[in-house]
């Protein structure tokens, strides 16, 4: 158990250390990027006077070094939350623990700070993560089960090509066929999408992009399901209670299932984080307001205070994942121990 610990717990601080690379490495790609951001978002028409003041005022006339320094020493702040006078219109902090608070700077592009933007967007896209994760598990542990208790049937061959296939098309293929089927000609569902916080229209809204993101990872869910329980089913314990008389359904799902439960639960909470920045194609398919629409919009107008902090959230969210997966390992599977 003392292994085990140390284990996770090395994993805990090389995850701090890769967030961190991400972060810095993402930082100085936005700001070796060519172009002016300051003149993007001010439009031709503001004069050059005016664009060089309000470089200055957002330190964007300092050399990279000298910046990045700055973003440093202000991306996470120790001790008390800054006065309201020394925040101004650069940023603002939001507290992620007692004492310790996150301040990424301000967004040229919404004219907002950007903790402001990640509170806003996030609990959106983390509401379209858990339902597509959801529709993943239910799909990938349903057909996964089934092709492995009839392994080597038409119906295997059935569930694993559909997988293949959904695995292969893009996202935005699979979103698009399934707008147009289910919205445009069936009626189901609104065609625009949206967000929206009434019941039964939310429930109608999240359903389509759900779908999209769930029927992509349930189609790697599917392969992973029918070959971990297809072993577990042949393994000599599970043959045993085969020969007591328990039935191959009973056998599969009280025995095999959770002999195979270690990679399946594992993929379920990798693809969960995956998820919660890295749905970028269907929320802009779907015209859903959380982090991966404002990802698209920071890169289109060359915002680098939003890019940094999408890329923020997105890769702790991965890499939290991953910790999580892998004590979970730890915890499921004995030989991992």
């Amino acid at each position: 158990m003392t292994k085990s610990l140390l284990l996770a717990l090395r994993r805990v601080v090389w995850g701090f250390v890769l967030v961190f690379g991400i972060l810095t490495l993402t930082w100085v790609l936005t700001a070796l990027l060519p172009g002016d951001p300051v003149s993007a978002a001010m439009g031709p028409q503001a004069a050059p006077a005016e664009v060089e003041r309000v470089r200055r005022l957002y330190g964007l006339d300092a050399p990279v070094l000298v910046r990045y320094g700055r973003f440093l020493a202000r991306v996470v702040h120790l001790g008390p939350d800054l006065p309201e006078a020394k925040k101004g219109e650069h940023g603002s902090c939001a507290g992620i623990l007692p004492g310790v608070h996150v301040d990424l700077g301000y967004s040229y592009t919404y004219r907002r700070p950007v903790t402001d933007l990640i509170e806003k967007k996030l609990p959106a896209s983390l509401e379209l993560a858990i339902a597509g994760s959801l529709v993943q598990a239910l799909l990938g542990l349903l057909l996964g089960g089934v092709a492995a208790l009839r392994r080597g049937s038409r119906l295997d061959h059935a569930v694993v090509g559909t997988a293949v296939a959904f695995g292969a098309a893009p996202t935005f293929v699979v979103g698009l066929v399934l707008q147009y089927a289910l919205a445009h000609r069936a009626g189901a569902f609104p065609v625009d999408g949206g967000y929206t916080e009434s019941g039964l229209a939310h429930l109608r809204a999240i359903a389509l992009p759900a779908l999209t993101l769930g029927l992509y990872g349930a189609a790697l869910l599917v392969r992973l399901v029918r070959s971990e329980l297809g072993d577990a089913l042949a393994q000599p314990s599970v043959l045993a209670v085969r020969a007591r008389g328990a039935s191959r359904l009973r056998a599969g799902l009280v025995h095999a299932l959770r002999n195979a439960s270690a990679p399946i639960v594992q993929l379920t909470v990798l693809e969960l984080g995956a998820l919660v920045g890295g749905a970028v194609v269907t929320e802009r398919l779907f015209r859903w307001p959380g982090l991966g629409e404002m990802a698209v919009v920071a890169v289109q107008n060359r915002d680098a205070q939003a890019i940094v902090g999408v890329t923020l959230v997105a890769s702790t969210a991965i890499v939290a994942a991953t910790v999580v997966a892998d004590v979970l390992g730890l915890l499921l599977d004995p030989r991992q121990r």
